[in-house]
């Protein structure tokens, strides 16, 4: 079940780009509610995982590459069509990249991807429960606003005129908050998995002791 919420969201995510790409501008301010609900079925599936003993290294593994694949497609087809700037997409598209490569590793080694943080800062930041409902949080208002905002020029040009300065400004701020938190999170994974790497070495390097008669 779990994992059929998982694949409604990643259906859902392409009936947004094709309203924002091929729908008139009324028909596109549905894409707000559609994101804000893409983000939403994000907790119900980690909900119903662990309520129906449906976790598994494949759940996880197969839900955090849907997030993934939600939060760069939107972050690129929002640079597309102009409502945020391009460095926003390289940015997350890059900590996606070494992120889930490392975990990949984890995974092959039989750990689950937020399983795999030792230290306790490490796990507060990266599979809190509470910083995780915040970043979702964050990105249903973030996409949900930019979504809004999208056809806002052809639908209502007077008003665009009139405020756009203004809710510019908030959506920049929104983004600029969400890259943060997006990097910010990101670091423990690759700090944790660069102590795990140069620990076997520092061991093999340390001389032995050698023992008295």
């Amino acid at each position: 079940m779990a994992n059929t919420v998982t694949f409604l969201r990643f259906c859902l995510l392409f009936l947004i780009i094709g309203l924002l790409y091929g729908a008139p501008p009324a028909w596109r301010l549905v894409n707000a509610p559609l994101v804000v609900l893409v983000i939403a079925l994000d907790a119900l599936d980690g909900y119903l995982a662990r309520r129906r003993g449906e976790t598994s290294v494949f759940g996880s593994v197969f839900d955090i590459a849907v997030d993934r694949a939600v939060e760069n497609v939107l972050w690129i087809v929002l640079a597309d069509v102009g409502r945020v700037p391009i460095w926003a997409p390289v940015v997350f598209v890059t900590r996606g990249a070494f992120v889930d490569s490392i975990r990949s590793h984890a995974v092959a080694d039989g750990e689950t991807p937020f399983g795999m943080m030792r230290g306790s800062l490490a796990r507060l930041l990266v599979g809190g429960r509470f910083l995780r409902a915040f970043y979702g949080t964050l990105k249903a208002l973030t996409f949900g606003l930019l979504l809004f905002l999208e056809p806002m020029p052809e639908l209502l040009p007077d008003f665009w005129h009139r405020w756009s300065a203004s809710l510019e400004s908030l959506t920049w701020s929104l983004v600029l908050i969400t890259v943060i938190l997006c990097v910010v999170r990101g670091v423990p994974v690759l700090w944790e998995f660069v102590q795990r790497e140069a620990a076997p070495r520092r061991t093999e390097s340390r001389p032995r002791r050698r023992g008295t008669a």
